[in-house]
């Protein structure tokens, strides 16, 4: 006899961790980092202007807005809603030279090895009342700041391997592919080119991956605002158009940001953010519009499963199949997969019950090479 879940309609104590989209926010001291980290997860990470007010990493676990969780937790009145996390990670403070020992230097450049994807902040307001650790407003100054040190910090890691494989190459032929990529790699990061804007085949990237080069990170940079800014229309901001004039030769994204709104709003009510964001002309936060671009960047979307005992959203690589997606939740509804009974979450939603959607033909059957899509709702069958 097989057997049948609904994901999350029974509580599981012993499951394999779900995986957590960890995000590392970097940027010179003083641009609104810590402020930033404080308002999205409320973690309460000291804030002052002092370069060095973070002295360890903090960490912090936000939910993933999604609005399809409220919809199906009034059709099912579960007895929870788990929403999908993302994992924030402040990384102190870095400065010139961080890579050669300078300010905190490399044991915070280790945290950044740890994490999915970068979130650059990057200060692009004037104002006194903060001192710049430079002197003065210069994004671009500052983007190259950064970048250079872990720039710096990858070379030292792809000159050790250099050396470590060119030693195996002389007892096993096969290290010749390995050898020609990172000596590839070493030439471009000596030219200040990051990894990630380097053109890599499937093997390259394979090769790569244990190495967790800080550079082949992807990268959204956070311009950092006033909310005079918004208010005014960020577009005009001139830092804010260097900064993106720049970020487009590497295909990376900036999102416009002001971090002190963000601490304004963490302590709102839902009516009175909306309210707020109405009067800056803006419909999203400044965390929801973060969230939804790491995703973009990773190439993340969310599944959901829905029961009475609880409605929940679970986040996979797109991509993945079914019986990955399974495995997700525990590793024995991977092991025994059988299928998954699939529907759209807006199928769902017009039918009112999975019971009338499955009358209308609107729940598939699909089996293992089964691609899931965002936004399918799931049960899934599986023997073991």
């Amino acid at each position: 006899m097989y057997r049948e879940i609904a994901a999350a309609a029974i509580h599981i104590t012993e499951r394999n961790v779900v995986d957590t989209m960890k995000l590392g926010i970097v940027g010179l001291p003083n641009v609104g980092k810590s402020t930033l980290f404080n308002a999205i997860t409320n973690a309460g990470a000291e804030s002052a202007n002092y370069p060095f007010c973070t002295i360890e990493p903090n960490v912090g676990v936000v939910s993933v807005p999604d609005e399809r969780l409220d919809v199906l937790a009034k059709m099912y009145n579960p007895q929870k809603v788990t929403p999908a996390v993302i994992e924030f990670v402040d990384i102190a403070g870095l400065v010139r030279g961080a890579s050669k020992g300078e300010g905190l230097g490399n044991k915070f450049l280790s945290h950044i090895r740890e994490v999915d994807a970068i979130v650059h902040v990057v200060r692009c307001f004037e104002g006194t009342d903060v001192m710049h650790v430079e002197g003065s407003v210069d994004p671009l100054r500052d983007m190259e700041t950064i970048n250079l040190e872990l720039i710096f910090a990858d070379l030292e890691v792809v000159e050790r391997r250099i050396d470590k494989t060119k030693k195996a190459l002389k007892g096993d032929k096969k290290y010749q592919a390995e050898l020609d990529l990172l000596l590839k790699i070493k030439d471009a990061l000596e030219k200040g080119i990051p990894v990630r804007a380097m053109e890599k085949s499937e093997d390259d990237r394979a090769m790569l991956k244990p190495m967790a080069l800080l550079t082949d990170k992807p990268v959204i940079y956070a311009a950092n605002m006033s909310e005079e800014d918004f208010k005014n229309g960020f577009e005009n901001n001139p830092h804010y158009q260097k900064l993106r004039a720049e970020a487009e030769k590497e295909g990376a994204e900036v999102l416009p940001i002001c971090a002190k709104t963000e601490e304004e709003l963490s302590d709102m009510s839902k009516e009175e953010k909306e309210l707020f964001l109405a009067d800056l002309g803006l419909k999203e936060s400044g965390l929801d519009r973060l969230i939804k671009a790491s995703y973009k960047l990773l190439g993340l979307i969310s599944f959901l499963t829905a029961g009475e005992p609880e409605v929940r959203a679970w986040t996979i690589t797109r991509g993945t199949k079914a019986p990955q997606a399974a495995g997700k939740i525990h590793s024995d509804f991977e092991r025994g997969f059988i299928r998954a009974e699939v529907v759209s979450f807006d199928d769902l939603v017009k039918c009112g019950s999975m019971a009338a959607a499955r009358e209308k033909g609107l729940v598939r059957s699909e089996g293992k090479s089964y691609v899931m899509q965002d936004g399918d709702v799931v049960l899934f069958r599986f023997n073991v």
